[in-house]
Protein backbone atom coordinates (compact mmCIF):
# COMPACT_ATOMS: atom_id res chain seq x y z
CA UNK A 1 0.00 0.00 0.00
CA UNK A 2 1.34 3.32 -0.97
CA UNK A 3 2.96 5.53 1.69
CA UNK A 4 2.35 9.35 1.57
CA UNK A 5 6.00 10.03 0.06
CA UNK A 6 4.75 7.92 -2.80
CA UNK A 7 1.70 9.81 -3.10
CA UNK A 8 2.82 12.77 -3.35
CA UNK A 9 6.15 12.06 -5.52
CA UNK A 10 3.57 10.34 -8.21
CA UNK A 11 1.23 13.74 -8.40
CA UNK A 12 4.52 15.86 -8.65
CA UNK A 13 6.18 13.92 -11.73
CA UNK A 14 2.39 14.16 -13.38
CA UNK A 15 2.58 17.93 -13.26
CA UNK A 16 5.90 18.30 -13.92
CA UNK A 17 5.13 15.95 -17.00
CA UNK A 18 2.51 18.58 -17.63
CA UNK A 19 4.32 21.49 -17.06
CA UNK A 20 7.26 20.51 -19.25
CA UNK A 21 4.16 20.26 -22.09
CA UNK A 22 2.78 23.27 -21.75
CA UNK A 23 6.71 24.92 -21.65
CA UNK A 24 7.30 23.35 -25.04
CA UNK A 25 4.83 25.42 -27.08
CA UNK A 26 6.41 28.38 -25.42
CA UNK A 27 10.19 28.47 -24.38
CA UNK A 28 11.34 30.83 -22.10
CA UNK A 29 7.43 31.41 -20.26
CA UNK A 30 7.68 31.57 -16.43
CA UNK A 31 5.47 28.64 -14.57
CA UNK A 32 4.79 28.03 -11.27
CA UNK A 33 7.58 25.92 -9.79
CA UNK A 34 4.59 25.31 -6.53
CA UNK A 35 1.41 24.00 -8.21
CA UNK A 36 0.42 21.65 -5.78
CA UNK A 37 1.31 23.37 -2.37
CA UNK A 38 0.71 26.89 -3.73
CA UNK A 39 -2.84 27.29 -2.37
CA UNK A 40 -1.81 26.56 1.33
CA UNK A 41 1.25 28.48 0.80
CA UNK A 42 -0.37 31.87 -0.51
CA UNK A 43 -3.38 31.25 2.28
CA UNK A 44 -0.84 30.97 5.39
CA UNK A 45 -0.90 28.44 8.55
CA UNK A 46 -4.76 29.27 9.42
CA UNK A 47 -5.86 27.67 6.10
CA UNK A 48 -7.57 24.37 6.41
CA UNK A 49 -7.73 22.83 3.29
CA UNK A 50 -9.98 19.65 4.23
CA UNK A 51 -12.60 20.73 6.51
CA UNK A 52 -15.30 19.95 4.26
CA UNK A 53 -13.74 16.07 3.95
CA UNK A 54 -13.53 12.81 5.42
CA UNK A 55 -12.95 9.45 4.15
CA UNK A 56 -15.02 7.59 6.50
CA UNK A 57 -15.10 3.60 6.82
CA UNK A 58 -18.34 1.42 5.45
CA UNK A 59 -19.06 -1.94 6.32
CA UNK A 60 -16.76 -3.23 3.69
CA UNK A 61 -14.44 -0.28 2.80
CA UNK A 62 -14.14 3.11 2.58
CA UNK A 63 -15.77 6.48 1.39
CA UNK A 64 -14.72 9.45 0.49
CA UNK A 65 -17.39 12.34 1.10
CA UNK A 66 -16.99 16.41 0.71
CA UNK A 67 -19.53 18.43 2.23
CA UNK A 68 -18.56 22.08 1.16
CA UNK A 69 -21.54 23.76 0.32
CA UNK A 70 -24.70 24.13 2.98
CA UNK A 71 -26.83 22.33 0.16
CA UNK A 72 -25.00 19.28 0.43
CA UNK A 73 -25.31 19.05 4.41
CA UNK A 74 -29.11 19.71 3.58
CA UNK A 75 -29.10 16.39 1.76
CA UNK A 76 -27.94 14.74 4.52
CA UNK A 77 -31.22 13.49 5.90
CA UNK A 78 -32.34 12.14 2.87
CA UNK A 79 -29.02 9.78 2.68
CA UNK A 80 -29.23 8.43 6.18
CA UNK A 81 -32.54 8.59 5.93
CA UNK A 82 -32.85 10.21 9.81
CA UNK A 83 -32.60 13.04 11.40
CA UNK A 84 -28.91 14.78 11.89
CA UNK A 85 -27.44 15.98 14.74
CA UNK A 86 -23.33 16.62 14.16
CA UNK A 87 -23.12 15.63 10.68
CA UNK A 88 -19.89 13.91 10.17
CA UNK A 89 -20.45 11.80 13.10
CA UNK A 90 -24.10 10.70 12.03
CA UNK A 91 -22.83 10.07 8.41
CA UNK A 92 -20.10 7.53 10.36
CA UNK A 93 -22.64 6.10 12.24
CA UNK A 94 -24.91 5.51 9.29
CA UNK A 95 -22.42 4.24 7.25
CA UNK A 96 -20.32 2.06 8.91
CA UNK A 97 -23.05 -0.60 8.90
CA UNK A 98 -23.97 -0.19 5.14
CA UNK A 99 -22.31 -1.74 2.13
CA UNK A 100 -19.83 0.77 0.23
CA UNK A 101 -21.84 0.27 -3.36
CA UNK A 102 -24.62 0.68 -1.86
CA UNK A 103 -24.14 3.64 0.40
CA UNK A 104 -21.84 5.53 -2.69
CA UNK A 105 -25.15 4.81 -5.29
CA UNK A 106 -27.04 6.43 -2.67
CA UNK A 107 -24.76 9.24 -2.08
CA UNK A 108 -24.09 9.90 -5.86
CA UNK A 109 -27.96 9.62 -7.37
CA UNK A 110 -29.03 12.57 -4.75
CA UNK A 111 -26.55 14.38 -5.54
CA UNK A 112 -23.49 14.43 -3.15
CA UNK A 113 -19.83 14.49 -3.86
CA UNK A 114 -18.47 10.60 -2.91
CA UNK A 115 -16.78 8.23 -4.21
CA UNK A 116 -15.53 4.75 -3.31
CA UNK A 117 -11.88 3.95 -2.26
CA UNK A 118 -10.87 1.84 -4.60
CA UNK A 119 -8.29 -0.90 -4.13
CA UNK A 120 -4.45 -0.39 -5.01
CA UNK A 121 -3.80 -1.46 -8.55
CA UNK A 122 -7.50 -0.86 -10.16
CA UNK A 123 -7.15 0.23 -13.65
CA UNK A 124 -8.07 3.37 -15.24
CA UNK A 125 -11.73 3.04 -17.20
CA UNK A 126 -11.06 5.71 -19.83
CA UNK A 127 -8.20 7.75 -20.53
CA UNK A 128 -8.30 11.71 -18.73
CA UNK A 129 -8.31 13.36 -21.90
CA UNK A 130 -10.95 12.62 -24.76
CA UNK A 131 -10.77 14.90 -27.96
CA UNK A 132 -13.46 14.78 -30.20
CA UNK A 133 -12.71 16.82 -33.57
CA UNK A 134 -14.52 19.69 -34.90
CA UNK A 135 -13.92 22.13 -37.65
CA UNK A 136 -10.95 23.98 -38.93
CA UNK A 137 -10.01 27.18 -37.38
CA UNK A 138 -7.88 30.18 -38.38
CA UNK A 139 -4.49 30.17 -35.92
CA UNK A 140 -3.95 33.48 -34.40
CA UNK A 141 -0.88 35.29 -32.58
CA UNK A 142 -2.27 35.57 -29.09
CA UNK A 143 -5.46 33.37 -28.43
CA UNK A 144 -8.44 34.33 -26.47
CA UNK A 145 -9.27 32.22 -23.73
CA UNK A 146 -12.75 32.81 -22.41
CA UNK A 147 -12.62 30.54 -18.96
CA UNK A 148 -16.33 30.27 -17.41
CA UNK A 149 -14.87 27.89 -14.78
CA UNK A 150 -14.55 28.52 -11.09
CA UNK A 151 -13.07 26.98 -7.86
CA UNK A 152 -9.34 25.64 -8.82
CA UNK A 153 -8.68 23.18 -11.83
CA UNK A 154 -10.37 25.40 -14.52
CA UNK A 155 -9.10 28.65 -13.54
CA UNK A 156 -4.91 27.28 -12.84
CA UNK A 157 -5.86 26.06 -16.39
CA UNK A 158 -6.67 29.44 -17.36
CA UNK A 159 -3.99 31.00 -15.44
CA UNK A 160 -0.83 28.33 -17.16
CA UNK A 161 -2.33 29.49 -20.54
CA UNK A 162 -2.25 33.29 -20.13
CA UNK A 163 1.56 32.89 -18.81
CA UNK A 164 2.65 31.43 -22.08
CA UNK A 165 0.93 34.47 -23.82
CA UNK A 166 -2.68 34.25 -24.42
CA UNK A 167 -5.03 36.42 -23.80
CA UNK A 168 -7.46 35.50 -20.72
CA UNK A 169 -10.98 36.45 -20.67
CA UNK A 170 -12.83 35.20 -17.03
CA UNK A 171 -16.72 35.45 -17.81
CA UNK A 172 -18.90 35.07 -14.16
CA UNK A 173 -22.45 34.67 -14.01
CA UNK A 174 -24.20 37.48 -11.89
CA UNK A 175 -26.25 34.92 -10.06
CA UNK A 176 -23.05 33.31 -9.34
CA UNK A 177 -19.61 34.51 -8.83
CA UNK A 178 -16.93 32.16 -8.42
CA UNK A 179 -16.71 30.29 -5.40
CA UNK A 180 -13.18 30.56 -5.44
CA UNK A 181 -13.98 34.52 -4.08
CA UNK A 182 -15.14 32.72 -0.88
CA UNK A 183 -11.29 31.34 -0.16
CA UNK A 184 -7.72 32.83 0.71
CA UNK A 185 -7.78 36.26 -1.65
CA UNK A 186 -4.11 35.92 -2.22
CA UNK A 187 -4.85 32.72 -3.86
CA UNK A 188 -7.56 34.09 -5.85
CA UNK A 189 -6.06 37.03 -6.93
CA UNK A 190 -2.71 35.31 -8.31
CA UNK A 191 -5.04 32.87 -10.09
CA UNK A 192 -6.39 35.47 -12.06
CA UNK A 193 -3.73 38.09 -11.80
CA UNK A 194 -3.53 40.15 -15.61
CA UNK A 195 -6.59 38.50 -16.79
CA UNK A 196 -9.44 40.48 -18.03
CA UNK A 197 -13.19 40.01 -15.95
CA UNK A 198 -16.75 40.47 -17.47
CA UNK A 199 -19.79 39.75 -15.44
CA UNK A 200 -22.71 38.74 -17.34
CA UNK A 201 -26.57 37.35 -16.00
CA UNK A 202 -26.55 34.32 -18.18
CA UNK A 203 -30.09 34.59 -18.40
CA UNK A 204 -28.90 37.15 -21.46
CA UNK A 205 -27.96 34.20 -23.34
CA UNK A 206 -26.93 36.66 -26.65
CA UNK A 207 -24.65 38.33 -24.70
CA UNK A 208 -22.78 35.06 -23.36
CA UNK A 209 -22.78 33.74 -26.79
CA UNK A 210 -21.38 36.85 -28.28
CA UNK A 211 -18.22 36.77 -25.20
CA UNK A 212 -18.41 32.87 -26.38
CA UNK A 213 -18.22 33.07 -30.31
CA UNK A 214 -15.07 35.26 -30.27
CA UNK A 215 -12.78 32.33 -28.14
CA UNK A 216 -10.60 30.33 -29.28
CA UNK A 217 -10.35 28.40 -25.99
CA UNK A 218 -13.11 27.96 -24.00
CA UNK A 219 -12.92 26.50 -20.57
CA UNK A 220 -15.80 25.15 -18.48
CA UNK A 221 -16.39 23.58 -15.27
CA UNK A 222 -20.25 23.04 -15.72
CA UNK A 223 -22.14 19.98 -16.29
CA UNK A 224 -23.31 19.81 -20.07
CA UNK A 225 -27.20 19.96 -19.26
CA UNK A 226 -26.50 22.93 -17.56
CA UNK A 227 -24.95 24.40 -20.75
CA UNK A 228 -27.34 22.94 -23.02
CA UNK A 229 -30.27 24.52 -20.67
CA UNK A 230 -28.50 27.51 -21.74
CA UNK A 231 -28.87 27.03 -25.33
CA UNK A 232 -24.56 26.50 -25.47
CA UNK A 233 -23.44 23.08 -26.86
CA UNK A 234 -19.67 22.50 -27.15
CA UNK A 235 -19.68 20.63 -30.05
CA UNK A 236 -21.09 23.77 -32.35
CA UNK A 237 -18.42 25.93 -30.67
CA UNK A 238 -15.78 22.84 -31.82
CA UNK A 239 -17.04 22.81 -35.28
CA UNK A 240 -16.45 26.68 -36.03
CA UNK A 241 -12.99 25.99 -34.94
CA UNK A 242 -12.99 26.71 -31.57
CA UNK A 243 -10.97 24.35 -28.40
CA UNK A 244 -13.87 24.25 -25.86
CA UNK A 245 -12.16 22.64 -22.49
CA UNK A 246 -14.95 20.48 -20.30
CA UNK A 247 -13.57 19.68 -16.86
CA UNK A 248 -16.01 16.91 -15.19
CA UNK A 249 -15.92 14.96 -12.20
CA UNK A 250 -16.22 11.78 -13.90
CA UNK A 251 -16.69 12.58 -17.63
CA UNK A 252 -19.33 14.08 -20.42
CA UNK A 253 -20.69 11.12 -20.82
CA UNK A 254 -24.45 10.38 -20.04
CA UNK A 255 -23.57 7.78 -17.04
CA UNK A 256 -21.14 10.23 -15.12
CA UNK A 257 -22.12 13.79 -16.66
CA UNK A 258 -24.13 14.67 -13.83
CA UNK A 259 -22.23 13.37 -11.05
CA UNK A 260 -20.42 15.75 -8.84
CA UNK A 261 -17.17 15.92 -7.47
CA UNK A 262 -14.36 18.69 -5.91
CA UNK A 263 -10.33 17.63 -5.59
CA UNK A 264 -10.28 16.15 -2.69
CA UNK A 265 -12.92 13.36 -3.06
CA UNK A 266 -12.32 12.65 -6.92
CA UNK A 267 -8.49 12.60 -5.75
CA UNK A 268 -9.37 9.68 -3.35
CA UNK A 269 -11.94 7.90 -5.22
CA UNK A 270 -9.07 7.50 -7.85
CA UNK A 271 -6.88 5.75 -5.27
CA UNK A 272 -4.04 8.81 -4.61
CA UNK A 273 -4.59 8.01 -0.95
CA UNK A 274 -1.77 6.73 1.62
CA UNK A 275 -2.26 3.96 3.82
CA UNK A 276 -1.58 4.56 7.39
CA UNK A 277 -1.96 1.73 9.72
CA UNK A 278 -4.24 -0.05 6.56
CA UNK A 279 -6.34 3.45 7.18
CA UNK A 280 -6.57 5.40 3.95
CA UNK A 281 -5.27 8.93 4.41
CA UNK A 282 -5.75 12.21 1.95
CA UNK A 283 -2.83 13.54 0.95
CA UNK A 284 -1.76 17.26 -0.14
CA UNK A 285 -4.42 19.90 -0.83
CA UNK A 286 -7.27 18.98 -3.02
CA UNK A 287 -4.92 17.36 -5.59
CA UNK A 288 -7.63 16.45 -7.99
CA UNK A 289 -7.66 19.92 -8.76
CA UNK A 290 -4.40 21.28 -9.57
CA UNK A 291 -3.21 18.01 -11.16
CA UNK A 292 -6.45 18.62 -13.60
CA UNK A 293 -5.57 22.20 -14.43
CA UNK A 294 -2.13 21.30 -15.41
CA UNK A 295 -3.66 18.33 -17.59
CA UNK A 296 -6.19 20.54 -18.96
CA UNK A 297 -3.74 23.81 -20.26
CA UNK A 298 -1.54 20.92 -21.69
CA UNK A 299 -3.95 18.87 -23.74
CA UNK A 300 -5.52 22.51 -25.11
CA UNK A 301 -2.30 23.82 -26.63
CA UNK A 302 -1.38 20.58 -27.94
CA UNK A 303 -4.88 20.77 -29.69
CA UNK A 304 -4.26 24.49 -30.66
CA UNK A 305 -1.03 23.55 -32.27
CA UNK A 306 -2.23 20.20 -33.86
CA UNK A 307 -4.59 22.52 -35.72
CA UNK A 308 -8.73 22.60 -35.83
CA UNK A 309 -11.39 22.57 -33.10
CA UNK A 310 -12.13 20.04 -30.63
CA UNK A 311 -14.15 19.24 -27.56
CA UNK A 312 -11.70 18.34 -24.89
CA UNK A 313 -13.72 15.67 -22.23
CA UNK A 314 -11.01 16.33 -19.05
CA UNK A 315 -12.15 14.07 -17.01
CA UNK A 316 -10.74 14.79 -13.32
CA UNK A 317 -11.28 10.94 -11.39
CA UNK A 318 -9.33 9.41 -14.68
CA UNK A 319 -6.43 11.86 -14.69
CA UNK A 320 -6.62 11.19 -10.84
CA UNK A 321 -6.65 7.42 -11.82
CA UNK A 322 -3.42 7.65 -14.20
CA UNK A 323 -1.55 9.25 -11.46
CA UNK A 324 -2.34 7.02 -8.83
CA UNK A 325 -0.91 4.38 -11.80
CA UNK A 326 2.45 5.73 -11.32
CA UNK A 327 2.88 5.38 -8.04
CA UNK A 328 5.24 3.28 -6.94
CA UNK A 329 7.07 3.72 -11.11
CA UNK A 330 9.91 5.84 -9.82
CA UNK A 331 7.62 8.75 -10.57
CA UNK A 332 6.24 7.23 -13.50
CA UNK A 333 9.48 7.23 -16.10
CA UNK A 334 8.34 3.80 -17.16
CA UNK A 335 5.13 5.14 -18.52
CA UNK A 336 5.67 5.77 -22.63
CA UNK A 337 4.97 8.98 -23.50
CA UNK A 338 1.75 8.39 -25.28
CA UNK A 339 0.57 7.43 -21.71
CA UNK A 340 2.35 10.20 -20.16
CA UNK A 341 0.26 12.91 -22.48
CA UNK A 342 -3.45 11.43 -20.83
CA UNK A 343 -5.25 12.11 -24.64
CA UNK A 344 -7.02 9.65 -26.39
CA UNK A 345 -5.08 9.59 -29.49
CA UNK A 346 -7.96 7.97 -31.43
CA UNK A 347 -9.83 10.70 -30.92
CA UNK A 348 -7.22 13.35 -31.45
CA UNK A 349 -8.65 16.61 -33.97
CA UNK A 350 -6.72 16.40 -36.88
CA UNK A 351 -4.63 19.18 -38.07
CA UNK A 352 -6.02 21.68 -40.28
Amino acid sequence: MSSPAEVLAAAEAAVRDGLTRIAAHAPGAILPEDVLGERQRLAGPGFMPRSAFRILQAADGWLALSLPRESDRELLPALIQGLVGEPWEAVASWLVTRPLEQAESRAVLLGLPAARIPRPGQAPRRPPVIAAAGGPRTPVERPLVVDLSSLWAGPLAARLLGLVGARVLKVESVARPDGGRLGPPEFFRVMHAGHESKVIDFADRAALRGVLESADIVIEASRPRALRQLGLRAEEFAARGSVWVSITAYGRDDANAMRVGFGDDVAAGAGLVAYLGGVPRAIGDALGDPITGVAAAAAALDQLAAGGGAVLDVSMHDVCCEVAARIGTAGGRGLSRRRRSGVSEGRRAPRS
